[in-house]
């Protein structure tokens, strides 16, 4: 039977077949984790393998409610106007951080910006970069741009060059960490260069002297979609609502990343505790009254901000304790749980914004908002991948936290007709801020 030409040929096309079948998705698998759409892969798969015990709370499809059922309010409940009716901000620009090689992801990032709202108010652009930027970068990024475009060189101090690693720090240890966390399904695991970023987003780049005249700030990267038409500027919105950290999107963190951060963050506000707001955010970031990190935290490759957070000593203190530490390195400290982790610390409540009006996609997660036809929104709200009431995002949590921490006291008695005293017109009860143990 064998002997016929045609079968043989097709039982050797089928063994060849099977072969791949068994073979190819390890070698796919092999090449891919070199690259970016591997890490995408396997944070999308390490969120859907978690049995998650804190599911996010969902809203109907008609009206947003919070729990106390107060419709959220919009820029516009809090007297913010539009656009065209109010000039730009002093001191704000966007900040990005990016090499010569992001130069056509990033094209599609500033694209997106100028045409959802920065053509109407011409906000400066300021990119950093820890190797000169190419003349083609500079011409094609300023070509997109409404504003005035400058570029910045990172100090070696801040960024150490090739392998190195700041002083502080055991290079054999901090190699073999890496290597090992390499090993296994964590974005970013293996890489020198990502933790030295982490660790610059965390401690530097508000220092980079084209900042030193700005105060608000709003990061942009490649490779970011924004959804919907901004009717209103974000920038005059924080400052006129005396806001200092807004965000898109919160999410838990990869636990095996930063093992030790919390503890960190712990002995460090036992030797400051004059650092902590009263009152704070720290029900967001721990279901415990602080005993333990919940892995919390707003994504900063969305974040604007006023920079006074990160320039208060409060904050200086605090990086610094965390870099004495070596975390960013033996670990794999991110800037969103260190951003995030301070805000909710040095923070007031009321001094943190979730902008549920700003479409917006970074791989692999988007959020649409709610009534996105009435700002030309290119997305689905009703898509059950929007982040926001996803079973992984913390921004219900966010809301629940912000909305509870004041509480509105009952009315004042009238005064007494001896009582010369004028009663207030408003009163406010702080509830007591939650310590850390």
């Amino acid at each position: 039977m064998l002997s016929n030409p045609r079968l043989r040929y097709g039982l050797i096309l089928g063994a060849c077949f099977l072969s791949l079948v068994f073979l190819l998705p390890a070698s796919v698998h092999r090449v891919l984790s070199l690259g970016f759409s591997s890490r995408i892969k396997a944070s999308e798969t390490w969120y859907r393998g978690q049995k998650l015990k804190h599911f996010a709370w969902q809203p109907p499809r008609d009206e947003r409610l919070i729990i106390t059922g107060k419709k959220l309010p919009t820029p516009e409940d809090l007297g913010t106007t539009t656009l065209t009716t109010q000039p730009r901000v002093g001191r704000a620009a966007f900040v990005v951080l990016a090499r010569n090689k992001d130069l056509y992801e990033l094209l599609e990032s500033i694209r997106g910006m100028e045409d959802r709202f920065n053509h109407k108010h011409g906000y400066p652009w300021i990119f950093l970069n820890n190797e000169p930027f190419t003349e083609e970068f500079k011409e094609r990024t300023s070509q997109f741009t409404s504003g005035e475009c400058s570029y910045g060189l990172i100090d070696p101090s801040e960024w150490p060059t090739g392998n190195s690693m700041p002083e502080n720090i055991n290079v054999t240890l901090a190699t073999e960490k890496i290597s090992a966390m390499g090993q296994r399904p964590i974005p970013y695991g293996g890489s020198i260069t990502y933790r030295k970023m982490c660790r610059y987003q965390s401690m530097f780049f508000w220092r980079h002297p084209l900042l030193d005249d700005i105060k608000w700030y709003w990061r942009v990267e490649p490779s970011v979609k924004y959804y919907c038409d901004l009717d209103f500027d974000p920038f005059r919105f924080m400052k006129e609502n005396k806001k200092k950290y807004g965000f898109v999107l919160s999410l838990y963190e990869y636990p095996d990343t930063i093992a030790t951060l919390w503890e960190t963050t712990k002995a460090f506000l036992i030797k400051n505790p004059e650092h902590l707001a009263q009152p704070n955010m720290i029900p967001f970031i721990s279901y415990d009254n602080g005993l333990n990190y919940n892995q919390c935290h707003f994504w900063s490759n969305f974040e604007i901000g006023d920079l006074s957070l990160w320039r208060s000593q409060a904050y200086l203190d605090y990086v610094e304790f965390l870099d004495n530490a070596g975390g960013f390195f033996y670990e794999r400290w991110g800037d969103a749980p260190v951003h995030s982790i301070a805000a909710s610390l040095f923070l007031h409540p009321d001094e943190l914004h979730f902008f549920d009006n700003i479409g917006y996609f970074h791989a692999p997660f988007h959020v649409c908002p709610v009534g996105g036809p009435t700002r030309n929104c290119a997305c689905d709200e009703k898509e059950p991948l929007n982040f926001e009431f996803h079973a992984y995002s913390c921004t219900p949590h966010f809301k629940r936290v912000q909305s509870t921490v004041f509480k509105p006291a009952p009315p004042p008695p009238a005064p007494k007709a001896t009582d010369t005293t004028d009663a207030p017109a408003n009163v406010i009860i702080v509830t007591e801020s939650r310590t850390i143990d």
